[in-house]
């Protein structure tokens, strides 16, 4: 696999990961883990993390 089809999807996986994780954060969606909830404030977090590496992929696959 070339590189720059790699960097688009890793782009594209991260994307997804990124829109999953801030519509969580909006909509306030509990997750368990082992009967413990999760707090949303990890997820803005991993909303921004994700969408960073997401856009790095995006500009490395030109």
């Amino acid at each position: 696999m070339a590189a720059y089809r790699f960097s688009h999807l890793a782009a594209v996986v991260f994307a997804i990961i990124a829109l999953l994780q801030l519509l969580r954060a909006i909509w306030g969606f509990e997750i368990a883990v082992a009967g413990e909830i999760i707090p949303l404030w990890p997820s803005w977090i991993a909303a921004f993390v994700a969408g960073f590496l997401a856009y790095l992929g995006f500009t490395a696959s030109r």
